[in-house]
């Protein structure tokens, strides 16, 4: 297995810190709003590498955060006439819903800041003790960042180049304007907690810090997170922690890259601002899904409703070559002797070849592209004659379908009840397109009944309506089946 290292800005082959075990970090949200493309790419990202490394065969310990306490928080909380621990439980409630939704897996543990108030304190005590952070008249915490000599080695910054010219929040009270919170001392109406610098709160980097060292232990195998993450927030993470600990904080530093809209960042302020809400009232979770892992995890990402179609369509040609296989399948169970030598090396390849992609980096592009081969081979035997040519085409197709549902489960894609699936498809692109279901399902009876009494004429001018509405009628030896353009 290799990734690619942010730290080292290059591809290196992964050597747990434990034979057999994996250690990983990932930043969760900031509990103040419902979640947008950019936390859905973060959150597929991860979860396919947590399945990969389990498929693998690795006992994999992954710990992601949820901050519960933060300056976003409380402005919300006014805002809402709410208190922050009510705004941080209805945002973490919605998170659930929307990442159960996209069948991500839950982490082996979701610490919460505000249940981790001690271990911050303590962590900062040594930070003081060892002069890494001080205190200033008004109870804030601040940590020197010109005491840890590799401060900028994770994002590559220059420290007098900060300094001159950064958009760091500048105190008065600060030796230096590069000098990040550790603690914040408490003002007028907002939560608070005892600690030995006075009444206060935690800064946002020292909670990753103090949460990922309890339930994972240092070094960590994998911290992972959004690109814009790596400064400062990540930075400020490994200051603190290797200036407390002597130890390295992180073995491999791991980020997707950016969701733009249409080529622009997303933003509240340009209106491309996408919520998961937004999407999934028009596409299937699935949908957005794979969309997601079309592209290599570290490479930007556009996003639009209609690349979003296009990665529809590809998911549906899958499921409809499932389907196919399975009807195959149960109408010609035959155990023959030989099928083309061609087909037989690919269908046997197939599996080393997603493999060795994800492999390589966790390149899920390339994966799907080996998907996208075999379907091909799927498609060829499932067709009637090609069938009936090749002997022993029910094994390779039986072969081929069990390893399709191996790959699904790494991706968390393609691997459900095909027909079930494509239903719930038919139903969503119905509705995205205001098409009334039940008018296509009267029109379509009405039809059927037609050529029964071989009323061709009305047959053909009730399929000229649906197909007026956005409706593609297909019929087929077994019946007639509708769809939607």
């Amino acid at each position: 297995m290799y990734l690619y290292n942010s730290m080292t800005r290059k591809k290196e082959k992964f050597i747990p810190r434990e034979p057999g075990k994996v250690y990983m970090y990932v930043c969760g949200i900031t509990a103040y709003d419902y979640c947008h493309i950019g936390h859905a790419r973060a959150a597929v990202v991860f979860d396919v590498l947590v399945r990969f490394f389990r498929y693998l065969g690795y006992d994999v310990v992954f710990v992601r955060n949820f901050t519960d306490i933060d300056d976003k928080i409380i402005k919300r909380a006014n805002e809402t006439n709410l208190t922050c621990e009510e705004v941080a439980e209805k945002f973490i409630k919605a998170f659930y819903e929307d990442m159960d939704k996209l069948d991500i897996l839950r982490p082996t543990y979701e610490p919460r800041a505000t249940e981790h108030i001690k271990e911050m304190q303590d962590l900062i005590k040594i930070l003081i003790d060892k002069k890494h952070a001080y205190v200033t008249e008004d109870g804030d915490v601040y940590f020197r960042v010109r005491s840890f000599d590799s401060y900028g080695k994770l994002s590559g910054r220059d420290i007098e180049e900060l300094r001159a010219g950064a958009r760091i929040e500048v105190s008065e009270n600060k030796e230096d304007p590069l000098d990040f919170a550790l603690w914040k001392g408490s003002k007028p109406g907002e939560p608070w907690w005892d600690s030995p610098w006075g009444k206060g709160r935690p800064g946002w980097h020292i909670e990753c810090s103090a949460m990922s060292e309890k339930y994972l232990g240092l070094p960590l195998d994998i911290h992972g997170g959004g690109q814009d993450l790596i400064f400062p927030h990540h930075e400020n993470e490994r200051a603190q922690t290797v200036a407390a600990r002597d130890v390295e904080f992180v073995n491999y530093w791991v980020h997707n890259g950016f969701v733009q809209v249409k080529g622009e960042k997303m933003s509240k302020s340009l209106g491309n601002f996408v919520t998961l809400r937004d999407i999934f009232d028009k596409f299937l979770p699935e949908v957005l899904r794979f969309f997601l892992l079309t592209k290599h995890y570290k490479t930007p990402l556009d996003f639009s409703f209609e690349n979003l179609e296009e990665a529809e369509k590809g998911l549906k040609k899958i499921y409809e070559a499932k389907l196919a296989i399975l009807d195959m399948l149960e109408k010609n169970p035959s155990k023959d002797t030989k099928i083309p030598g061609e087909i037989v090396k690919e269908v046997d390849e197939f599996e080393q070849k997603w493999k060795g992609a994800l492999e390589d980096d966790l390149n899920t592009a390339e994966a799907l592209g080996y998907v996208f081969n075999v379907i091909k081979i799927a498609n060829r035997l499932t067709q009637e004659k090609g069938f009936k040519k090749s002997k022993n085409s029910a094994y390779v197709l039986k072969k081929l379908y069990e390893k399709l549902q191996d790959v699904g489960q790494v991706l968390g894609v393609f691997y459900k009840d095909p027909k079930e699936f494509l239903q719930k498809l038919k139903e969503h692109k119905a509705k995205r397109k205001n098409i009334d279901i039940s008018l296509v399902e009267e029109l379509i009876k009405q039809r059927i009944e037609a050529r029964k009494n071989k009323d061709f004429k009305k047959a053909d001018e009730i399929r000229e309506k649906l197909t007026g509405l956005g409706v593609i009628v297909k019929d087929t030896p077994t019946g007639t089946n509708w769809d939607v353009e």
